[in-house]
């Protein structure tokens, strides 16, 4: 069994039949429209951020396999918060605000390559990066959303998102 791998970086939901990656999708003999709209599925929460995509090709079944490398934890958490950049000084200066439900909306984009077992670690998780980063989660300091995590202030929020952070595990 022969694979071949096709990569490529492309902007979230935005992918074309363009080079690169519809001229490599042809020569491996697959339907490239099927393709590029599972990947533009697959990428559609990263609306306008850079993602590596690899499609790993069967070249003997044709059957494929679609991998998205998502952006950093940093670089989604300043999406969210239409913030240009990391601020410089985090404990003095901060850069945006989002709220605790893109916290979770993070958390579960990056639920591959968090090693937290649960949604409300993984969550603590991408609060230490808001902060590391220079944001505020609701007008609050991270560190204190960590505590009100912990107290069990959010499980309602957390609890509408469980059944997607089970997915897949």
């Amino acid at each position: 069994m022969t694979w071949k791998t096709v990569r490529a970086r492309i902007k979230g939901g935005e992918a074309t039949p363009a080079p690169p990656l519809g001229p490599s999708l042809t020569q491996l003999g697959l339907d490239v429209n099927k393709v590029i709209s599972e990947i533009n599925e697959l990428t559609k929460d990263y609306k306008g951020m850079e993602v590596t995509v690899n499609v790993h090709v069967n070249t003997e079944t044709k059957e494929y396999r679609i991998e998205v490398k998502s952006p950093p934890t940093s670089a989604l958490l300043l999406k969210l918060a239409g913030a240009e950049k990391p601020s410089g000084d985090p404990a003095h200066s901060k850069v945006g605000d989002i709220t605790f439900e893109n916290v979770v909306k993070v958390a579960l984009m990056k639920k591959d390559s968090l090693t937290a077992k649960t949604l409300k670690k993984a969550v603590k998780t991408v609060l230490s990066t808001a902060a590391t980063i220079g944001l505020t989660v609701e007008g609050k300091e991270p560190k204190e959303v960590v505590k009100e995590v912990e107290e069990g202030r959010y499980d309602d929020i957390l609890l509408k998102y469980e059944d997607e952070w089970k997915k897949g595990r």
